[in-house]
């Protein structure tokens, strides 16, 4: 097993309600009133009330060239991981020096070094430190880069991990893209980032920190799905595959994934007091109450994140899984997520004593 021990979301300075964010970028999608009317319904659907972006909002306008956006996305990117990175470390007592293996991952911009190499010399993280940099993992990539991390821990359980999430979903707006799925992901994504310090299990023993085990984690790739979320990538940098059909695939899946994780530890769903899940937007969370069962307030935590900050790609579970970190001993929980692939992973939690 291995141990999460801290858990530190990070967004950015600049935050703004739904209404004005709709406001703002209404004109730079469409000059057509009729299907501005269609993105404000689509806006207010989105069950968020504020959203925090990398840029003051009045500077999109300006942001035509994917070189710009990306350039800015490795810029503040690597000033936000930074940020969370230093804040859970602290939170445990860790030094930069402590951390052995660093998984890395976006789906927003792309760097070559990429922004894990960036935290090197600005954190004083050691030379030596294995990392691991992600790029297309998408919304899955918070749940699976912890099990990734989990797989790394139980083969070196002496040893530090981090997982360091940063998404500036905001950059990827293209201007001018009357489409539905650009509509819906204008309304949906916000900026953010997240660290966690994960410990192996004898490192954990040893600190005697709490925090949940990660006892067992499932990966599922659905078939013929390609086509249902993703990017369509080309000049203009970024544009959003998405469709209706990923509740239909949450439909058709869910409830047999999280069995079999759970009968694999002879456990059922009555075993799980705890559900950590992707706030990946309303039609999302609904598909994972009915396909798993549960009652809203199952899902309290995760319909408050998107509230609060909207659908943070890779790093809203774990902002979610940063809320639910303080648990009674003995409590079990499942984190999940999905994306493009259409690919979920669950990962499999029980609270230490």
């Amino acid at each position: 097993m291995s141990r999460i021990v801290a858990v530190a979301p990070a967004l950015p300075e600049h935050v703004y309600a739904q209404h004005d964010i709709t406001a703002e970028l209404s004109g730079l999608l469409t000059h057509d009133a009729s299907k501005r009317a269609v993105l404000e319904r689509f806006h207010a659907a989105s069950g968020i009330g504020t959203r925090h972006t990398v840029l003051p909002l009045e500077e999109y306008a300006g942001l035509r060239s994917f070189r710009d956006a990306n350039d800015i996305w490795i810029r503040e990117g690597t000033a936000l991981a930074a940020r969370a990175v230093a804040a859970a470390l602290a939170a445990v007592d860790l030094r930069p020096d402590d951390v052995d293996y660093l998984f890395f991952t976006s789906v927003t911009g792309i760097a070559a070094p990429s922004i894990d190499a960036r935290l090197v010399p600005q954190l004083g993280l050691r030379r030596d430190v294995k990392r691991v940099p992600s790029f297309g993992l998408g919304c899955v990539a918070g749940a699976a880069g912890l099990a990734r991390v989990h797989d790394y821990l139980l083969g070196h359980p002496r040893e530090i991990a981090l997982l360091v999430s940063v998404e500036l979903c905001s950059l990827t707006l293209q201007h001018d893209d009357d489409s539905v799925a650009n509509f819906v992901a204008s309304g949906l994504f916000g900026d953010g980032a997240a660290a966690v310090v994960v410990a192996g299990a004898e490192r954990a023993r040893e600190l005697g920190l709490p925090g949940p085990d990660i006892l067992g984690t499932r990966t599922e790739l659905y078939p013929d799905s390609e086509s249902v979320i993703g990017w369509d990538i080309g000049g203009t940098g970024f544009r959003i595959l998405l469709t209706a059909a990923v509740a239909d695939t949450i439909d058709a899946n869910i409830a047999d994934d999280v069995a079999g994780l759970l009968a694999t530890h002879g456990m059922t769903r009555d075993d799980v007091g705890a559900w950590i899940a992707h706030p990946g937007g309303p039609r999302v969370l609904e598909a994972f109450e009915r396909g798993l069962g549960l009652e809203r307030s199952d899902l309290d935590r995760s319909w408050r994140s998107l509230d609060a900050v909207g659908n943070l790609s890779s790093s809203s579970v774990l902002h979610v899984l940063a809320d639910a970190l303080d648990q009674p001993p003995g409590t079990h929980g499942v984190l999940f997520a999905l994306g493009p692939g259409v690919t979920s992973e669950y990962v499999l939690l029980r609270w230490a004593a």
